[in-house]
């Protein structure tokens, strides 16, 4: 049998360990579950977080995975089962709404984008796949919120920050908001994040039907609204989709 390097492997077992299960932990937690001395794992620690694999919470001095995993984890997002089962149905949204789409799951307490379709016209735009966006101002974060339970705890656990004058910022205010998407199955975001750009999204759910991730369309609010009011025709094609991959998901008809 082929020796392996057993610092590798231990380096490994304290990103699966922060992979799984919360999402935050001590020093003495990651020590205790991984059987090593706490000097021992400080260092291992110490040298990811030198990588960028894990980063250290300021405040409470626990440990995280960190963001060199996002970009190092990108090349998987090509082959991705939701991305993969989305590439259509998102095409097809761009077209026909004249608008950007964007594909969010949830991830560190935020939204990471894994497929952009940019809108279909000439104007120069950025590819914003492993974007992270707030999950308390953003179409596709409230949307995750509302029907992920783990996205709502994380949502309920931030700071919400005024990201524009418009942004929501009380808690109780937000989780009320949260009611009216659940039973309208969408949520969105006018000028809440970016002055002057509205987004409208709808969750994705799998063969289990629970959330795996949301899908919006965004653009200037002069076209994505008429007059004060959301365009229907935009809420309707936001939610075909978000079927239609579902279904390509194994979720049948909801």
């Amino acid at each position: 049998m082929a020796r392996t390097i057993q610092s590798l492997e231990r380096a490994a077992a304290v990103l699966r360990l922060l992979a799984g299960g919360e999402r935050r932990l001590g020093l003495s937690d990651i020590s205790s579950a991984i059987g090593l001395a706490k000097a021992t794992t400080h260092g291992l620690l110490r040298t990811l977080a030198q990588e960028g694999f894990v980063e250290q919470d300021a405040l409470s001095g626990k440990y995280q995975l960190g963001a060199e995993l996002l970009r190092l984890g990108n090349s998987y997002l090509d082959v991705h089962e939701l991305r993969a089962r989305a590439l259509v149905w998102t095409d097809d949204l761009a077209r026909a709404s004249g608008e950007s789409v964007y594909l969010g799951v949830l991830h560190k307490r935020g939204v990471l984008i894994v497929h952009h379709v940019f809108r279909p016209d000439d104007s120069r735009q950025v590819l914003e796949v492993g974007a992270m966006q707030p999950l308390h101002s953003t179409a596709l974060g409230k949307v995750l919120a509302a029907f992920d339970p783990v996205a709502h705890n994380e949502v309920m656990e931030s700071d919400f920050a005024a990201i524009t004058p418009l942004t929501t910022t009380d808690p109780d205010a937000f989780d009320e908001g949260l009611t009216e998407v659940r039973a309208r199955g969408w949520a969105s975001d006018i000028g809440e994040t970016w002055d002057g750009v509205a987004s409208v999204a709808a969750p994705i759910v799998d063969r289990r039907r629970m959330p795996v991730g949301a899908v919006a369309v965004t653009g200037a609010v002069e076209r994505i609204l008429d007059e004060q009011a959301l365009r229907p025709r935009l809420i309707a094609a936001v939610r075909d989709c978000a079927r239609s991959v579902s279904r390509d998901l194994g979720a049948g008809r909801f």
